[in-house]
C-alpha cells in the first residue's frame, strides 16, 4: 500500500469517527418524539451522507489551532444550511430519490418540505451564535455569521445560474460559466465552512486564506467529479436517479468537454441529446455514447483531478498536523467517490 493509500485510510477513520460524534449530536438536537417540522428536519439530517461540509468546518478549524468542542454548534448549523438547500433543490429538480432514500418533498409533501427547509435557514443562525457561549470571540462568531450568509446567498445565485445554463443548452454554456456556476452552488458551502472553522479558530489571516482556497478547489473538484458519476456508478452510490441531470437537460462538465472538443457532428448529436425531444433515458444513453465515444469522460476525470491537487498545494502555510493531513485527504478522496 502506498504512502498516499496508508494516509488517506487513516484519514476516513478520523473523518468516520467525527461524522459518528456530529450524528449523535444531531440525534439529541432532533429528537424523534418531536413536532412535525422536528420529524421532517431529522428525517433529512439523519438520512445516510457524509457530512462533508461539518467535517471541513471541523478540521479545518482543528488545522488553524482551534478545538473541535468549541465549534460543533457552527459545524451542525453548515448541515442545516447544506440539508435545506437539498431539499429545495430536490423540489425544483423534481428529484424523489436522495441519499438513497425518498426525497423530503416525496416523503412528506412539497408545502411541508419547503416549510422544513426554510425553518433549518433559520436555525443556522442560532446554531452558530452559540459558540459564543463555548467561549469562542462574539466577534468571530459574528465574522462567521457573515460568511455562512455570504455562502447561502451565493449556493442561490448558483442555483439561478444552472437554470440558465441548462436555458442556453451547450452550444450556449462556455467553460468559464460552468466554472464560475460550480463555485457558486458547490464550492460557497465548502469555502464558507472552511473559512467560517478558520475565524472561529482565530486562524491567522494566512491560514484563513489558506483553507478559504483549499476548498475554492475542492469545490470545483467536488462538482466536476459529481457530474460524471451517473456516468462511473450507479444511484446506491450516487444516492439519486442517474437520469437526474439528463431529465433536466442540464449540459454537465463531461458534456461541456465534450461540447468543445468535438467535431460538428458531436455538436449537432449534444444539441439533439439535450434538445428536450427524448426521454430522460435516453437522453442519457445518448450523453453516455457520445462521452465515451470522444473521450470527455477520461479528460473530465483528469480535469477534476487537476483541481483537486491544486486544493492540497494550497495548505502548504498550515502547520503540520494530523487536522492538516486529512484535509488534503479530503481532497483526494473527493475524486475517488464511486471507485
Amino acid at each position: 500500500m502506498t504512502a498516499e493509500a496508508v494516509a488517506v485510510r487513516a484519514a476516513v477513520q478520523e473523518l468516520s469517527s467525527t461524522a459518528d460524534a456530529l450524528r449523535r449530536e444531531l440525534d439529541v438536537r432532533w429528537p424523534a418524539d418531536g413536532d412535525r417540522m422536528q420529524e421532517i428536519a431529522r428525517y433529512g439530517l439523519l438520512a445516510p451522507g457524509k457530512l462533508l461540509r461539518p467535517l471541513l468546518l471541523v478540521t479545518a478549524a482543528e488545522a488553524t489551532g482551534g478545538s473541535r468542542d468549541k465549534v460543533v454548534p457552527a459545524a451542525l448549523a453548515v448541515e442545516y444550511l447544506h440539508v435545506a438547500s437539498l431539499i429545495h433543490d430536490d423540489v425544483i429538480d423534481g428529484d424523489d430519490l436522495r441519499r438513497g432514500q425518498d426525497s423530503v418533498h416525496a416523503r412528506y409533501g412539497i408545502p411541508d418540505a419547503i416549510a422544513t427547509g426554510d425553518g433549518l435557514l433559520f436555525r443556522v443562525f442560532s446554531a452558530v451564535a452559540e459558540c459564543a457561549a463555548l467561549g469562542v470571540p462574539e466577534a468571530a462568531v459574528l465574522a462567521a455569521v457573515r460568511v455562512l450568509a455570504q455562502a447561502g446567498e451565493d449556493m442561490c445565485r448558483g442555483q439561478v445560474q444552472e437554470s440558465l445554463l441548462a436555458a442556453a443548452g451547450p452550444q450556449g454554456c462556455s467553460l468559464d460559466a460552468y466554472r464560475e456556476m460550480a463555485s457558486l452552488k458547490t464550492g460557497a458551502l465548502l469555502r464558507g465552512a472552511c473559512r467560517a472553522g478558520a475565524l472561529l479558530s482565530g486562524g491567522t489571516p494566512e491560514e484563513t486564506d489558506a483553507v478559504t482556497a483549499f476548498a475554492e478547489h475542492v469545490g470545483l473538484s467536488f462538482q466536476m467529479y459529481d457530474d460524471l458519476l451517473p456516468y462511473l456508478a450507479d444511484s446506491s452510490v450516487t444516492g439519486k436517479p442517474a437520469t437526474s441531470d439528463a431529465a433536466n437537460l442540464r449540459p454537465t462538465f463531461p458534456v461541456l468537454l465534450a461540447y468543445r472538443t468535438g467535431s460538428p457532428v458531436v455538436r449537432r448529436r449534444l444539441e439533439l441529446a439535450l434538445g428536450g425531444g427524448t426521454s430522460p433515458e435516453a437522453t442519457f444513453a445518448e450523453l453516455h455514447d457520445v462521452l465515451v465515444a470522444t473521450g470527455a469522460l477520461e479528460l473530465a476525470q483528469v480535469q477534476s483531478r487537476a483541481q483537486a491537487e491544486r486544493a492540497k498545494a494550497r495548505l502548504g502555510v498550515l502547520p503540520r498536523s494530523e487536522a492538516a493531513d486529512v484535509l488534503a485527504a479530503v481532497a483526494d478522496l473527493t475524486v475517488r467517490r464511486g471507485a
